[in-house]
């Protein structure tokens, strides 16, 4: 999925802070679809957090019965998962791809040294999910154009049913294998149920509401409002607070060591960096480099490649990295 912001903000993103205890992330609401667009609710990066382990980038959004058509956009240096709760999403990318994403079931792009690929939903149906996006290492930020497909089976607790779709949860491990250790589940509470979550601590957590409201650790999230417990805990605590079943993403990973910069839908490490891919990917087949994003086939849109914004005046330049939070 593609950032259409005209004037998307440089994110820099260093070691994230290790808060012992929760904190809740409200979402802002972007446009994105261009002409025809939806609205969504972005709560990652943020000026306070903009990682949670290698998770780089988190919209929420429906439902909505406005259709989805995002042009044919570059990404470089992530990893993009798409996850459906209702609808249906036809993905292209310039890997030579072509599938339909469905609720349930994991799509995960990897974009590498460059790709460019088109989302379509599907007319007249109500679309429902999140999109996500995961920062490569530096080892392997220029890795291949790739494309994984995996439908989790879900596993049953006292209360609760886990999908996991990166990672390992509650015995249900994912064969998808990520560049940096990650966790990805979706988790359905009955109503008014609780579910006590054994998970790594070596891990940072987020939790992001798709249907609630949901208590993570005595703290209240409202829909596409995103929960965060630091490393250092061993048992993660979900409570459906209302009187209707509860849904959400539970994602996680190490705390994520490199800095990054991020504008629009590229991730580099450098303003160098940006510049560079964004200049790629306007020369299109013209330029020097025209083979770092490749083409997609097959999209019938009114617009067969989205213009990437005008970079800022000023020189992209990383934030230092976090401190760790002291706690009290």
């Amino acid at each position: 999925m593609s950032n259409l912001e005209v004037e998307p903000s440089e994110v820099a993103c260093g070691a994230s802070p290790t808060a012992a205890v929760s904190e809740v992330l409200r979402p802002r609401e972007v446009p994105l679809g261009g002409p025809r667009a939806i609205r969504v609710q972005r709560t990652l990066p943020q000026r306070q957090r903009s990682l949670i382990g290698a998770w780089c980038f988190i919209d929420h959004y429906g439902p909505a019965a406005t259709q989805m058509d995002v042009p044919p956009h570059p990404h470089t240096g992530l990893q993009t998962v798409s996850w459906l709760f209702d609808g249906e999403v036809e993905h292209r990318d310039s890997a030579g791809v072509h599938a339909m994403v469905h609720p349930g079931e994991l799509n995960l792009m990897t974009a590498g040294a460059g790709i460019c690929h088109s989302e379509v939903s599907t007319p007249g149906r109500v679309l429902r999910g999140a999109q996500l996006w995961v920062a490569l290492p530096d080892s392997a930020r220029d890795t291949g154009r790739a494309f994984a497909h995996y439908r989790p089976e879900e596993t049953l607790l006292p209360s609760a049913r886990l999908k996991v779709f990166l990672g390992e949860l509650a015995g249900s491990r994912s064969p998808v294998t990520p560049f940096t250790p990650l966790l990805g589940a979706q988790v359905d509470l009955d109503p008014g149920a609780g579910v006590d979550l054994s998970v790594d601590p070596a891990f940072e957590h987020g939790v992001l509401c798709d249907a609630g409201p949901v208590q993570m650790g005595g703290v209240t999230l409202a829909v596409a409002e995103l929960g965060y417990q630091g490393p250092g805990h061993q048992t993660l605590h979900l409570r459906s607070a209302g009187g209707a079943p509860a849904r959400v993403l539970l994602l996680g990973g190490v705390p994520f060591g490199e800095q990054l910069v991020m504008w629009w839908n590229f991730v580099g490490r450098s303003h160098d960096d940006i510049v560079a891919y964004r200049q790629s990917w306007q020369d299109g087949n013209d330029g020097p480099a025209a083979d770092r994003f490749g083409a997609v086939a097959g999209y019938r849109g009114p617009v067969t490649r989205l213009p990437a914004p005008p970079l800022p005046t000023t020189r992209l330049l990383p934030r230092p990295a976090a401190q760790p939070e002291e706690r009290t």
